[in-house]
């Protein structure tokens, strides 16, 4: 069974009552609930459901490493061959779409690029904007210039790094995509897709909530390992508004405020992805008894 959805919409409640009905295992699914150090900020599941249900992927991965969508789904394969997991009913959650398109159609598996190398890419663009960026990636790499519909930043750079450290083009890599993994799996697949009101309602409670249940303790923990800021455990939503707090920048309403718009803005994201990728999944409410 595939759950997706935005954040806060109740997917990670629907997982457990099923894995706990079916005897099931839940995967995670979400790019950010990989890294440890960040349970209560990236929302993971509380640790007695954890001690209930068997979770896997969970906190499994240091804060000060990047986990591309290649090492997720290599985690993955390396999961359905565990003893413990065959013959279970499989449960994967989360709100990364790119993770599900992977597991379900196939990824691109890109050899790792050093982060010298995305940081001498990133240094490339500072001051360019959207038209000199599609200039430069057009000059440099026509082929994959030619596959982005928006020469965004990141986009770009990550193309640049590629092409600089293994001397291919992305696109090269993206046309010898591997095939998903559960080809020979019978798919359940769910979007949950709650009102927007009920949704803003649950983002503008949850990062309160977070704030008292020990996510400023979490920040504190992962800025104490001096980490690189550009490391997506130190972009996670929160540590950047809590780490303003910290440093006298901002109040704690502020650091509150901007979390929860943050939040807002990635769910809205999420739901624009779903929509164009998932629209031949079943879109249901969670309030509404359905899911």
């Amino acid at each position: 069974m595939l759950i997706a959805g935005p954040t806060a919409s109740g997917k990670s409640a629907l997982a457990l009552r099923r894995a706990a009905a079916a005897g099931g295992v839940v995967i995670n699914a979400d790019a950010m609930q990989v890294y440890d150090v960040l349970r209560v900020v990236t929302a993971r599941p509380a640790p007695e459901d954890m001690g209930n249900v068997p979770h896997r992927l969970y906190g499994s991965v240091p804060p000060s490493r990047r986990f591309s969508t290649g090492d997720w789904l290599r985690a993955v394969k390396a999961l359905l061959d565990d003893p413990e997991v065959a013959g279970r009913e499989l449960i994967f959650v989360g709100g990364t779409g790119l993770y599900f398109e992977a597991l379900v159609n196939g990824f691109a598996d890109v050899p790792d690029v050093p982060p010298e190398a995305l940081a001498a890419a990133e240094a490339e663009l500072v001051g360019l904007d959207r038209e000199q960026r599609g200039k430069l990636i057009a000059a440099r790499d026509p082929l994959i210039a030619a596959r982005l519909k928006a020469p965004d930043p990141q986009r770009v750079a990550r193309a640049l790094a590629v092409l600089n450290a293994t001397g291919r083009s992305l696109a090269s890599f993206q046309d010898d995509a591997q095939a998903g993994l559960l080809g020979g799996f019978d798919i359940e697949r769910i979007v949950l897709n709650p009102d927007r009101e009920v949704l803003r309602e649950r983002i503008a409670r949850r990062f309160g909530g977070m704030m008292e249940s020990g996510a400023v303790a979490e920040v504190e923990a992962l800025r104490a390992r001096n980490l690189d800021p550009a490391l997506p455990a130190m972009k996670a939503i929160g540590v950047p508004e809590i780490s303003d707090w910290l440093d006298g920048r901002i109040d704690r309403a502020t650091a509150i405020e901007r979390a929860t718009i943050a939040t807002r803005q990635y769910a809205k994201r999420q739901r624009t992805w779903f929509r164009a990728r998932m629209a031949d999944w079943r879109w249901v409410d969670p309030l509404d008894g359905a899911a």
